[in-house]
């Protein structure tokens, strides 16, 4: 993820101070991509891992809440 992360900040500055290719342009969207679909994985990972703790000291998984 980090060599994903630097590559996307290295097309970003160069798309700021010169311009990009046609391929750099779909390098960089292909990246975004790949990052957000990594980044709303991690986030749901969590999710699903989360649980909340009642006063009572119920304690039930944050999916199971509203039910």
């Amino acid at each position: 993820m980090e060599e994903l992360i630097k590559r996307i900040n290295e097309l970003a500055k160069k798309k700021r101070e010169e311009g990009l290719t046609a391929e750099e342009t779909a390098e960089q969207k292909e990246l975004y991509k790949k990052y957000l679909a990594g980044f709303r994985n991690n986030l749901k990972q969590q999710i699903e891992n989360t649980d909340v703790k009642y006063p009572d000291g119920k304690v039930v998984p944050l999916k199971d809440v509203n039910k």
